[in-house]
């Protein structure tokens, strides 16, 4: 028997009290929490995706846009008559969002890693050209 109070949480009393369903979809909602910083020569940003694995995620430049996608397969196959789901609040599914970072960016220029749910990438900033020496040209 599952107790109704877990160690001071209610593990059904909010899930039955919303007339629709309580928090069983608000996960598919909500974007990628992220966290940009900014130095003098770059943006850094930190995107949030807990319980995702590298395999899961996709980084992809085009037309200036930094594309991230992330899939979370369900771990749990619904035919599987051993294992009930109870109640879900973890999404499973698809996330994209993207930042437009110019069109002069190069997918070399980007640079990602990812641990412990955090997705961090490192944009540089465009550089405005410094204004070269004059320079002569060997005529032959």
């Amino acid at each position: 028997m599952i107790s109704k109070n877990n160690y001071g949480l209610d593990l059904f009393n909010d899930f039955f009290k919303d007339p629709f369903w309580g928090t069983y979809n608000e996960g598919k909602d909500k974007p990628m929490r992220t966290d940009i910083y900014e130095t003098p020569t770059m943006y850094l940003l930190e995107i949030e995706l807990p319980g995702y694995s590298r395999e899961d995620i996709q980084a992809e430049l085009e037309n200036g846009y930094l594309t991230i996608s992330a899939n979370r397969p369900k771990r749990i196959e619904e035919g599987d008559e051993k294992i009930q789901l109870i109640r879900q609040e973890r999404y499973h599914g698809s996330y994209k969002r993207s930042f437009y970072v110019g069109e002069d960016m190069e997918q070399e220029d980007i640079k990602a890693s990812f641990k412990n749910g955090i997705l961090k990438l490192t944009v540089p900033k465009e550089v405005q050209k410094k204004i070269n020496e004059k320079r002569f040209i060997a005529i032959e």
